[in-house]
């Protein structure tokens, strides 16, 4: 792995909560951040502030020919990420399981497993070519554990697990996947949960200052380990 001054890191989710505040902390570190989120406003405000060498792109991770073409843009300025963190995630609104409706069921799974493989099918194969890079996928202490009204949520992060520990299988030496619990942060998707109990919690820049270096030190020691950050 590169030095942290020439690391290309990639984060899906990148407009907000953890994806914003870990983008701030890579380009702080010396990397070179690309990153895709739905919202226009948010990648917008994202290139402005950021500028060159970094990438931002409006992309919908639940679409595989918008992950394959924003893909295709990045491999083509040779841009083959170093780290790849699928970050972006829905939640349900707190509700029992038989409460929730098809479509949301589906969009969770389209945005949280679908949207995680897509970004994986179509960037893993230049970082496997080059014959380094380590893969995280976001997963959650809800994919560890279970709580009332949160069951779509916990089944699509319980799959991140999954999908994570066995595509670590696969990877040649000197690659990692990792799942990643990123713990209790508070964050839009947390407050959605816990409502005002979420100010408890530490925000999302408090707890980039921490994680952003620990992410930077997984290697492929790390591959298939299920990981808490700090």
């Amino acid at each position: 792995m590169a030095d942290a001054i020439k690391r290309i890191v990639l984060v899906t989710g990148v407009s907000r909560g953890l994806g914003r505040a870990m983008a701030d902390g890579f380009r702080d570190a010396g990397c070179t951040v690309l990153g895709c989120s739905r919202s226009t406003a948010g990648i917008a405000e994202l290139r402005d502030e950021f500028g060159d060498p970094h990438r931002f792109a409006v992309v919908d991770v639940a679409s595989e020919p918008d992950v394959a073409e924003w893909a295709k843009r990045l491999l083509r300025e040779g841009l083959v990420p170093d780290l790849l963190i699928n970050n972006a995630a829905l939640i349900n609104e707190n509700a029992p399981l038989w409460e929730v409706s098809s479509e949301k069921m589906a969009s969770l799974l389209d945005v949280n497993v679908l949207g995680t493989h897509h970004v994986i099918r179509q960037i893993v194969p230049a970082m496997i070519e080059r014959g380094s890079g380590v893969i995280v996928n976001f997963s959650s202490g809800w994919g560890r554990s279970t709580s009332p009204d949160v069951a779509p949520y916990c089944a699509t992060k319980w799959a991140i697990e999954g999908l994570t520990r066995a595509l670590a299988s696969e990877l040649p030496p000197g690659m990692a996947a990792i799942p990643l619990n990123p713990g209790i942060i508070n964050t839009e998707m947390l407050q959605s949960c816990f409502a005002d109990g979420a100010a408890h919690y530490p925000t999302a820049q408090q707890w980039a200052t921490r994680a952003v270096p620990f992410l930077l030190g997984l290697g492929p020691q790390h591959n298939g380990q299920p990981l808490t950050a700090p």
